[in-house]
């Protein structure tokens, strides 16, 4: 299995790190019990030198604790999938894999960020759990959208969420 070129890795990673935290509204919940889930569209840009943007459809479902995050083009097509259960991570991207011991672990890896993953969980019940770095805008949850900007470390890092309600 080959290894992605690291801005490759680093981009798909802000666009799943994005889905994470883009999916902070309160949408409906399942009936039934069932996990959380969340769907919309997701943007991140990296403001560094190359200035960095991606953008994509997402579905997440789950807890910091397991979860699955599929990302998609604007056709519909599956970009991405990432799912993640206590001691296990495993990154699809087409017919490459890549395998960690914990999401946060192939977070750090592919994007060279670490990444809130609790806290995304928190903003996406409308909790404004605090993370290192991080400062999330709540205040339009009710119409399904949310804004996160990491200030540090550099580079500065806006993630935005549109949900579907």
């Amino acid at each position: 299995m080959t290894a992605p070129r690291p801005a490759r890795g680093r981009l798909l990673l802000a666009g799943l790190a994005l889905a994470l935290l883009g999916a902070c509204a309160q949408p409906p919940r399942p009936a039934g019990g069932a996990a959380d889930h969340w769907s919309g569209r997701l943007a991140v840009q990296v403001e560094d030198a190359s200035a960095q943007s991606f953008s994509a459809g997402f579905e997440l479902q789950g807890s910091p604790q397991a979860g699955e995050l599929t990302l998609f083009n604007p056709l519909g097509n599956v970009m991405a999938q990432l799912q993640w259960r206590p001691g296990h991570a495993l990154l699809r991207n087409g017919s490459e894999q890549r395998q960690s011991t914990s999401l946060q672990a192939l977070v750090l890896e592919l994007t060279g960020s670490d990444l809130p993953i609790a806290a995304l969980f928190g903003w996406l019940k409308g909790e404004a759990v605090q993370a290192t770095g991080w400062q999330a805008d709540l205040s339009a949850l009710g119409q399904g959208r949310l804004t996160a900007t990491r200030h540090t470390p550099a580079p500065q890092t806006i993630l935005r969420v549109a949900l579907s309600l």
